[in-house]
């Protein structure tokens, strides 16, 4: 069991530290008027859920 905190906290840094990379994605949209900001992250989104999926399937196939 402990090992399998130790693989989720690595994916963790490395999914922050791509994050961090990314920044905006062109699917992002944000939507500005006067004190009010709206930011739908529907790429990003869509990104994460993939990557996500992808790692629970690996570490499903590895059990």
């Amino acid at each position: 069991m402990g090992k399998v905190f130790i693989v989720i906290g690595v994916v963790f840094i490395v999914i922050g530290l791509v994050w961090s990379l990314f920044g905006k994605l062109p699917g992002d949209f944000s939507f500005k008027k006067g004190p009010v900001t709206v930011y739908f992250p529907i790429m990003t989104s869509i990104i994460a859920s993939v990557v996500l999926t992808l790692i629970f399937y690996l570490i499903s196939k590895i059990r």
